[in-house]
């Protein structure tokens, strides 16, 4: 008897037998619903001697019959009232499992999310999408299946990778019924958060509705999703919607998870907490920098992956560089506190970067992961795990801490069939083509591609993923390849930028030849490329499919 948690008030299992019973009494259970009608198997016992048995062990007994295949909503309304009405915690069974955690998530549709109830069953191991359609309506069979809406390729993503993808691909198949998911209705162009935090951009620069930038001719479906139906070429939005597609583009960035530090969301925005990785605390990062005289200033940086891996370091050096310039960088104690044990993962840039380290006295504290921060108290607890040791915790106190959160696939991705084991969307490296379903790609942050997560990547990805999208309308493989590159602009100091540009492998794609622009070294060249150049790029040209710059490599010949 192998239990499966789904909830506090619901584990399942298996068939089971009456010498089980008691084994559950002293594991705590108090019920037994059983969902496995009898004589499906010459081995099976009955549902009487079950319950002869649980009521011999103490345990009340439920018999709640399902024919596989055929779960009822008045059965799954039976089951959300004996869940009521048992003692709990509560134990249910079939043959595998499956129909009791069927018929749970039928139940809850009402109370929790399509995506937590996902969560919850793909958690215990049970794959709950086919029936993701019938808890976004409530746990009912929709009356009418047929879709809400038909595209010839649906882009769920609204950010840069989304509507670079379907400007891209617009420009080449100008013909093609194009619509993009997204329930925000502001785009940011989240690079310039950094220069926010320096006092070099303001805010509002980095904002524009999303209205204005969906390409024109391409449909804007305001909705979040709650769930894929990749075996129906479907997508299912909030409210049980159902859009249905020839080809998916699945680019909807990442998750910032702010919860993952203990009361890190209680006291952002105040207590000298913040960081550059939201729009609003951004100009919070100038502030403190500013009135900053003197004390303890922390950086930190969680484990990989993360976007853009270079802006925990860039909110250092930007914030040292002000210190320094008003001359009050050696009453700054500064500290680097990064989850990963080098500096930057391209060893070509880390010279440069050490350099400025010294310059700053900045402290490397590496493989220190923070888990927890008081506001009020102004103290970090961080936990070290270095190689072959131990973990420990150590608590810091600080005047000012830049927290870089912890970043994952979003909810909704990681508990669908597209997702791999960590939750990214699985794609093949080369052409971003799902591996399960060949009508599906994906770019940006959620895939699972071992690049770096940054906006460069995506404006390289999107004309890759349009190409191939082309190429497969019109009956041929894979044209365009991705070799993983992706750009990091470390702002180094105010005026000053190593432009780290790399592929797969840590391999230098450099951009412009050595003799213009050495990345490896702090230029003023890629300082104005970064403050002057990048953002009209992004708006003008990146957005509106206009690949300037941009040459995907062609796919090999096997």
């Amino acid at each position: 008897m192998e239990l499966k948690k789904i909830s506090d008030g619901l584990s399942v299992s298996g068939q089971v037998h009456p010498e089980d019973m008691a084994k559950l009494a002293r594991r705590g259970f108090r019920a037994v619903i059983c969902n496995r009608p009898d004589g499906e198997a010459a081995d099976q016992p009955t549902a009487e001697e079950i319950e002869t048995a649980a009521k011999a062990a103490g345990l009340e007994f439920r018999y709640l019959p399902v024919t596989p295949g055929i779960v009822t909503e008045e059965t799954a309304a039976a089951f959300g009232q004996a869940l009521i009405d048992l003692p709990g915690p509560v134990f249910g069974y079939c043959r595998t499992g499956t129909r009791t955690t069927t018929l749970w998530s039928l139940a809850m549709a009402k109370e929790k999310s399509v995506v937590d109830i996902l969560a919850a069953t793909k958690a215990a191991g049970y794959d709950m999408s086919g029936v993701a359609r019938r808890i976004a309506n409530g746990g009912k069979t929709p009356t009418d299946s047929a879709e809400d809406a038909r595209f010839d390729v649906v882009i769920v993503g609204g950010g840069a990778a989304g509507i670079a993808a379907a400007s891209s691909l617009k420009s080449r198949k100008p013909d093609l019924e194009i619509a993009i998911i997204d329930p925000a209705d502001i785009h940011y162009y989240q690079p310039g958060w950094t220069m926010v935090g320096a006092g070099v951009f303001d805010a509002k620069t980095t904002a524009k509705t999303m209205g204005s930038l969906i390409p024109r001719g391409v449909h804007w479906i305001k909705s979040a999703v709650a769930a894929f139906e990749p075996d129906n070429n479907a997508v299912i939005l909030d409210g049980c919607r159902v859009v249905k597609y020839e080809r998916l583009v699945v680019c909807p960035g990442l998750k910032l998870d702010w919860t993952a530090v203990d009361g890190l969301v209680d006291t952002l925005g105040k207590n000298g907490v913040t960081s550059n990785y939201r729009y609003d605390l951004a100009p919070y990062t100038w502030k403190l920098v500013r009135e900053m005289r003197g004390g303890k200033a922390i950086f930190t940086q969680p484990p990989m992956p993360i976007k853009c891996a270079g802006a925990p370091q860039k909110a250092m050096y930007l914030s040292a560089s002000h210190w320094e310039t008003a001359g009050v960088l050696g009453n700054v104690d500064i500290h680097f506190m990064n989850a990963g044990g080098v500096l930057f993962g391209v060893k070509d840039y880390v010279p440069a970067l050490e350099e400025y380290v010294e310059r700053y006295n900045a402290h490397l504290d590496f493989f220190h992961n923070l888990v927890a921060i008081d506001g009020q108290a102004k103290t970090a607890t961080f936990e070290i795990i270095k190689p072959d040791t131990e973990p420990t915790r150590v608590t810091v106190d600080f005047d000012m801490i830049h927290v870089t959160p912890p970043q994952k696939a979003p909810d909704f991705i990681a508990v669908s069939p597209l997702a791999d084991a960590a939750g990214w969307v699985d794609v093949d490296q080369a052409t971003l083509r799902h591996k399960t379903y060949d009508n599906i790609w994906s770019l940006g942050d959620v895939m699972n591609a071992p690049n770096a997560k940054t906006a460069a990547a995506a404006r390289m990805q999107a004309p890759i993923v349009a190409d191939n999208i082309a190429a497969d309308i019109d009956g041929k493989g894979p044209q365009s390849a991705y070799n993983g590159y992706g750009s990091c602009p470390l702002t180094v100091e105010k005026g000053k930028i190593v432009l780290a540009e790399f592929g797969y492998g840590g391999v230098l794609l450099p951009s412009f030849p050595k003799w213009m622009l050495d990345g490896t070294k702090a230029t003023r060249k890629a300082w104005f490329l970064k403050e002057q150049i990048l953002p009209p790029v992004y708006w003008k040209a990146m957005l509106r499919g206009k690949e300037w710059m941009i040459k995907p490599e062609k796919v090999s010949a096997k």
